[in-house]
């Protein structure tokens, strides 16, 4: 193991309760609300698809358009946002991403016809693409080491909130106004007050500290960590920032070209593109986009279905809180092995009880029910907040905002190609097919965190990037 590996413990001053404490976590909460907006964007689109499909007349491969066509806008989202904040500001990011969210929510509600609606649809996917960047990264770099992970992992958190609460308001809108022509858009106007929140409340927050020293805005930087942190704590935290940026100063960002001179630096950005892939291929959100499709074919009808599919929203929260409390307490690898040996498990089981369960008998859409809560349970609790934590802390500063787009782009165009073709795949091959099919893919993962990816936990940034410059954070212990 090398001396790069060991504990930062004991070099800072203990964390303090006290007015610093709730104003770090005022600024988690309201950034947080671009993940809450992520969260409903993505899943609105769960209950709204069939009266929109309806009213609009799409077919089914205009219906994958008007889904996937979020996915894949948020995948340039990603590049560009994260890009962006890297030079720009974290927090002028953020605000410029909760006017997007506002500006596509406008284009779908009053959409005529399919081309305003996909291009509303993009708005809201660059905007989102833009907060499943920024936002950890943010989170990230305000937060003190000992609880990067509970607070950053908040982002996760409110996703599944903002998916939970979009299941909810279809369900309750579906079935009480599901008779108004133009349902679908009531549906997504909702999402316009988040927006709102997100824009001011930004405006009130500070930029982030590693940010500003990373611009050479030092005196910036003390006044933000003083506003966050005791103040023996915010002075050696910044003389620990401070220290490794004055060898690093006037050092350019990182294009592709750089990182691919340096074995240390692609190989980190490659793991981030496998942590960001496999996330997305246990097909996670085509249960989130298409849940109750998924239902409806394992034998609820359609009302039932959208009710039914609260459940795995419900457990996708509750598993997102049971994990924020083991963040900080157990290793990112050891979650990950867990989590992908849960989900294989659950794509198997689902894929056998499709296929041993006859149409027709009243137990098979509740088994099927039943068995997705489990993986979503199983996904949440040990994989989404883990994946997106260890996103924003793996890469060196001066690359993060870089590397997670480049991470977060290559999840979301995994996850653009999984939304357009999951219908068709279900349709081809049935539930059972398709789960079995994701059951394989999860045995690759879980071969390849194995085999590649480092741990990060209990560590500050400053040291996993020194690790990550030397490739010692390659050295498994």
């Amino acid at each position: 193991m090398s001396a790069h590996t060991q504990p930062v413990a004991g070099k800072l001053p203990a964390l303090t309760n006290g007015p610093h404490k709730k104003r770090l976590g005022v600024v988690a909460l309201i950034a947080t609300f671009g993940g809450l907006l992520f969260g409903y964007d993505t899943g609105v689109i769960n209950g709204a698809l069939r009266p929109m499909a309806a009213e609009l007349g799409l077919t089914p491969f205009t219906e994958g358009v008007a889904t996937s066509s979020l996915v894949f806008a948020a995948a340039f989202g990603a590049m560009f946002a994260g890009r962006l904040s890297d030079g720009w500001g974290r927090r002028k990011t953020i605000i410029l991403l909760a006017v997007m969210f506002f500006i596509g929510t406008i284009f779908v509600v009053v959409a005529p016809g399919l081309s305003t609606l996909v291009l509303g649809r993009i708005f809201l996917g660059l905007a989102v693409g833009g907060a499943s960047t920024v936002v950890p990264v943010f989170l990230a770099e305000m937060a003190p080491y000992e609880i990067r992970g509970s607070l950053s992992g908040r982002n996760e958190l409110m996703i599944v909130v903002g998916q939970l609460a979009a299941f909810i308001v279809n369900a309750i809108i579906g079935n009480t106004l599901g008779h108004i022509e133009g349902v679908w858009r009531i549906m997504f106007a909702i999402c316009a007050f988040p927006a709102i929140v997100l824009f001011f409340g930004m405006l009130r927050m500070p930029e982030s500290p590693r940010w500003l020293v990373d611009k050479g805005r030092t005196a910036d930087a003390l006044a933000v960590l003083k506003t966050v942190r005791s103040e023996d704590r915010a002075v050696a935290e910044f003389d620990e920032l401070t220290r490794p940026n004055a060898a690093k100063k006037g050092r350019p960002q990182l294009d592709w070209r750089a990182i691919f001179k340096n074995k240390n630096l692609l190989k980190i950005v490659l793991i981030g593109v496998g942590v960001g892939v496999a996330q997305q291929l246990t097909g996670i959100n085509s249960i989130m986009y298409f849940g109750q499709t998924v239902l409806v074919e394992s034998g609820f009808d359609e009302s039932a279905a959208l009710i039914a599919n609260i459940a795995p929203g419900l457990i996708a929260v509750i598993g997102a809180i049971i994990a924020l409390t083991m963040m900080d307490r157990f290793d990112r690898r050891k979650t990950f092995i867990t989590g992908y040996s849960l989900t294989t498990v659950s794509h198997l089981l689902i894929g056998l009880a499709s296929l041993t369960i006859p149409v027709g008998n009243p137990a098979r859409p509740w088994v099927i029910l039943t068995l997705v809560v489990i993986f979503v349970g199983s996904m949440q609790t040990f994989l989404n907040v883990a994946t997106w934590v260890y996103l924003s802390e793996i890469f060196p500063q001066h690359m993060r905002g870089f590397g997670m787009g480049v991470s977060v782009f290559a999840l979301w165009i995994s996850n653009g190609f999984l939304s357009l073709c999951f219908l068709s795949i279900v349709d081809a091959v049935g539930i059972t097919g398709t789960f079995f099919m994701f059951a394989a893919v999860g045995v690759l993962a879980l071969f390849f965190v194995w085999r590649f990816v480092p741990e990060t936990r209990g560590r500050t940034l400053e040291a996993l990037e020194d690790d990550v410059r030397t490739g010692a954070i390659y050295i498994q212990k």
